[in-house]
Order: C-alpha cells, then sequence, then structure tokens
C-alpha cells in the first residue's frame, strides 16, 4: 500500500552565475539535466519530482550531484507527500487549491 509518509518529493533548488556565456551554458546544460531527469520546472529556479521509494530519493540526488555545474549554489530539499499536501500556492494574488496527490496509476 502506498502510504503519504513513504512516498517522497525532491526539490532541486539553485542559484547560479550567468555572467558569461560559458556560465550561461553550463546553467541551461544543468537545468535540461534535471528535465531529463524526469523534474517539472515549478519557478525557474526550482524544479521537483516525485519519488515513490527513499531508494528512488537516494538515486535522483547521486544523478543530480553528477551533473552539476563549478560555480554556483545548489540545496536539494527531501519531503513526504503528506508535508507536501500542505504547500500553500498563490498565483499573483489568488490562492491555488490544495495539491492532490498523484493516482497510483500515474506514478507506474
Amino acid at each position: 500500500m502506498l502510504s503519504g509518509y513513504r512516498l517522497m518529493w525532491l526539490i532541486v533548488m539553485f542559484d547560479l552565475p550567468v555572467m558569461t556565456k560559458q556560465e550561461r551554458k553550463s546553467a541551461t546544460e544543468f537545468r535540461n539535466a534535471l528535465l531529463d531527469l524526469g523534474f517539472e520546472m515549478s519557478q525557474f529556479s526550482v524544479y521537483m519530482r516525485y519519488c515513490s521509494s527513499y531508494s528512488q530519493i537516494d538515486t535522483y540526488c547521486k544523478r543530480v550531484e553528477s551533473n552539476l555545474p563549478n560555480g554556483g549554489k545548489v540545496n536539494i530539499l527531501q519531503f513526504t507527500d503528506k508535508q507536501y499536501e500542505r504547500i500553500i500556492t498563490y498565483r499573483g494574488k489568488t490562492k491555488n487549491p490544495e495539491n492532490k496527490c498523484p493516482e497510483q496509476y500515474q506514478l507506474f
């Protein structure tokens, strides 16, 4: 049985330098690597991915680490689906409806 306390979310937040052409290229490559790994862009420098187990969390953390650019700062947050349910999101001054847990058929 799937439990909201065992299902996890990964959020990768980053602040990368983009002053030179090479820095911009590295930042773009990092963003594209996250997309290739199945992350969705939540905000420009915030990407998130749903994971079904702790071993999957470890795997994706290692994959993100292997794609890190030379400069900048990258943070990886991990939290349960139950914690994610409590996120409050606004678009402008309008509050978005609560996030729904993906159905089981969407996970596999």
